[in-house]
């Protein structure tokens, strides 16, 4: 019987509280559609598929993580942005002043708007980096590099979004 109560009480507390997930969101009960604008590409370097690729993962991981309604307007949250930076750096130096390691770091500068919870819009840089041996060219890993970038900064940006972490 205590099991059962326990259950109980358990299952009341989390549908009761309407604006928690088990996929780690908290949108409130009377938020229910998302325009995520596509991405633009403003860096001085382009990777022509970087735009696009962002998008996407923002579409698929709100889609996938939350009930929200994907529209083109009058939504109750709206996600735009700008890839502000890709840039490669050297970042180990060998003694004879030659690049042993290089490292792609990709800026994207987000624009949040909850329209019925103005108090939670906010614009932030989101930062992601990955390092590579200067024995293969970027060429070579960009793409793998990439992936995992935008992986990153999805997660950075669902996260400071709806998740509110």
């Amino acid at each position: 019987m205590k099991k059962f109560l326990s259950l109980l009480i358990t299952v009341i507390l989390v549908t009761s509280c309407g604006i928690y997930s088990f996929s780690g969101t908290s949108i409130q009960p009377d938020v229910h559609t998302i325009c995520v604008e596509p991405i633009v590409n403003n860096a001085l370097k382009v990777n022509p598929s970087l735009s696009n690729q962002l998008t996407e993962a923002l579409l698929d991981k709100y889609k996938k993580l939350t009930k929200l309604r994907q529209v083109d307007d009058m939504a109750d949250l709206y996600v735009s942005g700008e890839i502000t930076s890709y840039d490669i750096q050297a970042t180990a130096i060998t003694a004879d002043e030659v690049a042993a390691q290089n490292r792609l770091t990709v800026t994207v500068r987000i624009k949040y708007s909850n329209v019925k919870y103005p108090e939670e819009d906010f614009e932030q840089n989101f930062v992601a980096y990955r390092d590579y041996s200067s024995e293969r060219s970027l060429d070579e890993v960009e793409a793998t590099l990439c992936d995992e970038i935008v992986e990153t900064i999805v997660e950075d940006i669902f996260n400071a979004t709806v998740a509110q972490w």
